[in-house]
């Protein structure tokens, strides 16, 4: 079996993960053979152009160190304020400046350069995120034949958005080296095959713009997803039983309405706590009876719009807290730092309401998270943002429009009212679809899809409807799972 290359923005550190991208490649790369490449996080005034290797957790990590100027270039700058915005559709919170695009490229040459000397020819390389759509043009470059898959962990941008991009024809000509381009939602593919059909409008110049040439290259759906059952049990574990207790003291009967986000403009909490606001205004009877705890660690906190959206929510919290606060009952908490998994599988599962109200998102797995730690005998309502991959999957939940803040309180009212009976039958569909779209099918499937693009046979971009539904997938890894097992006796018997 070849092995596999995972090449992210980070590699993995020493730190047990909290969740996301970290926690699902893990358990991948625990399983086949191979190694994480990607930032070290320290920075160099002359790094070196060799790769370091260490052992974290089993997993063998390949790692360079970046010079200063060249990260800002590369992360902060392009990456961060220019690409996230602009696929995010804020084009409004971008911001522009000529030179990052170069120190962007440059460091997507460096990790090619670092990389290269490590690969072997039958090596599977996966390569994670918009920090790094460029790698597999380098690559290429330095005579790398390898199949070379791409995901994308964000939402792509429509057709309009993508234009205001500076050397977005560029960036789409580096998506057409790889061998397979995997999207979280429908959606997002509907939006690359819309620009992949019709391509770049005519210039200012006149000049005619090279298209890019997608004939070779498998552009799918894979929806990401957590752990489901390792979650199921998390949320029992003594830990998070120890949270549940504690919480309970604190909440005194009172129904628990949670937000567990990144702290960034995307995740819509300043609508989400306007939402709040209006529940309590139009519901009297349902002050001290309710409660929100919105966790939310900060997060790149070095950028302006990340600072100014800060400051919004601690206002917004602010206005609520003078609204509604009563001597001995707040509304609301407001906590600006991670918990680990254990505590948060306790939060999910005491939570009457799991509130995921993002304005635009990729997947979203604290939905899928929240879903699986549960009591199947007393469950929670998702509350989900339209917007949000995950609602592709998961449409048992309440679906809201995150901008229309009275739509959003209703939906909350709506949930803390729900008769028992429908709250389990919403509950065990969203089960479900989280046990089917978990992470071990999805990067089972992306693996199996990159695996069959060799020797260049490649197709090009499927209908938007490309995404597999649950049965589908189920008749897959039934399949899959025969081959693989036959694969790994092989393996053994050969060592």
């Amino acid at each position: 079996m070849s092995r596999i290359v995972i090449v992210s923005n980070r590699t993995p550190s020493k730190t047990v993960a909290a969740g996301g991208l970290a926690v699902a490649l893990r358990k991948t790369l625990a399983t086949r053979d191979g190694f994480w490449f990607g930032w070290s996080g320290r920075h160099a005034e002359k790094p070196s152009s060799e790769a370091m290797f260490e052992s974290i957790d089993g997993l063998q990590v390949g790692s360079i160190d970046l010079n200063r100027e060249d990260f800002q270039a590369y992360y902060a700058g392009f990456s961060n304020s220019i690409l996230w915005p602009a696929f995010h559709l804020r084009l409004d919170l971008a911001t522009f400046e000529g030179h990052w695009y170069e120190g962007y490229r440059r460091v997507n040459a460096q990790f090619a350069r670092a990389l290269v000397p490590h690969l072997k020819p039958d090596d599977i390389i996966w390569v994670h995120d918009y920090h790094l759509i460029p790698l597999a043009t380098e690559l290429r470059a330095l005579g790398a034949r390898n199949r070379i898959g791409f995901y994308l962990h964000i939402p792509f941008p429509t057709t309009d958005a993508l234009y205001a991009i500076p050397h977005h024809q560029e960036l789409m000509r580096d998506l057409s080296r790889y061998n397979l381009v995997g999207m979280q939602a429908n959606r997002d593919v509907a939006a690359f095959t819309e620009f992949a059909e019709h391509q770049a409008p005519p210039t200012l110049s006149g000049n005619p713009v090279k298209t890019a040439d997608f004939s070779k290259t498998q552009v799918t759906a894979f929806p990401i997803g957590s752990d489901p059952d390792a979650f199921a049990k998390l949320a029992t574990s003594p830990a998070a039983v120890r949270m549940i207790k504690r919480m309970e003291r604190a909440m005194n009967g009172q129904a628990l309405i949670l937000g567990v986000d990144r702290l960034d403009y995307s995740k819509g909490l300043p609508q989400r706590v306007e939402a709040y606001e209006k529940l309590l205004a139009n519901n009297a009877a349902l002050r001290r009876q309710v409660h929100l705890l919105q966790v939310a660690p900060p997060s790149r906190d070095s950028i302006k719009e990340y600072k100014e959206t800060s400051d919004t929510l601690d206002a917004m919290c602010g206005k609520v807290m003078g609204h509604f606060a009563e001597p001995d009952w707040q509304p609301l908490t407001y906590v600006k730092r991670a918990y680990g998994q254990p505590s948060l599988a306790g939060l999910y599962r005491m939570a009457r309401i799991g509130l995921v109200t993002p304005l635009r998102d990729g997947m979203n797995l604290v939905a899928h998270e929240y879903v699986a730690s549960q009591d199947p005998q007393n469950p929670g309502v998702l509350v989900l943002s339209r917007f949000a991959g995950a609602a592709e999957i998961f449409d048992a939940a309440l679906l809201v429009n995150p901008f229309d803040t009275d739509e959003t309180a209703e939906a909350m009212r709506l949930a803390l009212i729900m008769p028992l009976e429908e709250r389990k039958a919403r509950w065990q569909a969203l089960f479900d679809a989280a046990k089917t779209y978990s992470v071990d099918n999805w990067a089972a499937l992306y693996l199996d899809a990159l695996s069959a693009t060799k020797g260049g046979k490649r197709k090009g971009p499927p209908a938007a409807d490309a995404l597999p539904d649950a049965g589908q997938v189920a008749a897959f890894f039934k399949d899959l799972a025969t081959v693989y097992k036959a694969g790994s006796a092989q393996g053994a018997s050969a060592s």
